[in-house]
């Protein structure tokens, strides 16, 4: 598998994605910077999380703008693989690569904290190596990860099992306690019609290695890995 980690200015958490990536793989991504146009080769582009641009105007509205967003679209559009984590998630919705827009947390509090999420289906490049109802956990680190979409958008990320994620009791239980910033549905994780584009909240990057916590999230870039082997 071939990745490439998107940089742009104010992004924080991309050597923790180079590190996950790099443990699944076997060899390190490729940084590319905003300005950039090429992204040839790859098979995973990945937006990580910070604050791309200080999170001016809206977080992921100055980056959804950037040179760089033509070839990502060009890359989804040919069925390239696309993760946006935290601020990544923010830039695809800004983008319209994704439906939706992630507000205020309900709270109007920045969140710094462990969540559980559930996976809601397993048959994914990104969750083959969880089942489907397992519960993991993930660090969450946002303001604005309070997912929202309009009524018929969320019945019909739900009839085509578009949603991948939820916000849940570590019991798997999906409740408004385990919602920490507010989503609509408790959603915390979205899909693209065809699967490949998947933009989500909380950082499973974070937990990849027992020696910083734990390994609740690397199946996903095991299961990325093992999907996109060349």
């Amino acid at each position: 598998m071939m990745a490439g980690i998107v940089v742009f200015p104010g992004i924080n958490r991309e050597r923790d994605m180079a590190i996950a990536l790099e443990l699944a793989c076997g060899h390190k991504p490729r940084m590319v910077w905003h300005k950039e146009s090429d992204l040839e080769g790859l098979d995973l582009v990945v937006i990580p999380g910070g604050f791309s641009y200080g999170d001016y105007l809206r977080c992921g509205a100055m980056a959804a703008q950037s040179p760089v967003m033509a070839a990502i679209r060009a890359h989804a559009a040919r069925g390239g693989h696309l993760l946006g984590v935290c601020n990544g998630f923010q830039i695809l919705a800004e983008a319209g690569l994704l439906p939706g827009a992630l507000l205020r947390n309900a709270s109007l509090r920045f969140l710094s904290m462990d969540c559980h999420l559930r996976v809601e289906r397993s048959d994914t490049a990104y969750t083959r190596h969880y089942q489907q109802g397992q519960v993991f956990r993930a660090p969450m680190a946002h303001g604005d990860g309070n997912y929202f979409a309009d009524d018929a958008t969320l019945d019909r990320l739900e009839g085509e099992g578009r949603v991948i994620f939820r916000y849940a009791t570590p019991e798997g239980d999906i409740t408004p306690a385990a919602n920490r910033n507010g989503s609509a549905r408790n959603i915390a994780g979205i899909a693209s019609a065809n699967l490949r584009v998947l933009g989500l909240m909380p950082h499973p990057e974070d937990l990849v290695d027992p020696l910083i916590g734990g390994t609740d999230g690397k199946p996903l870039f095991d299961g990325l890995a093992e999907a996109l082997a060349a």
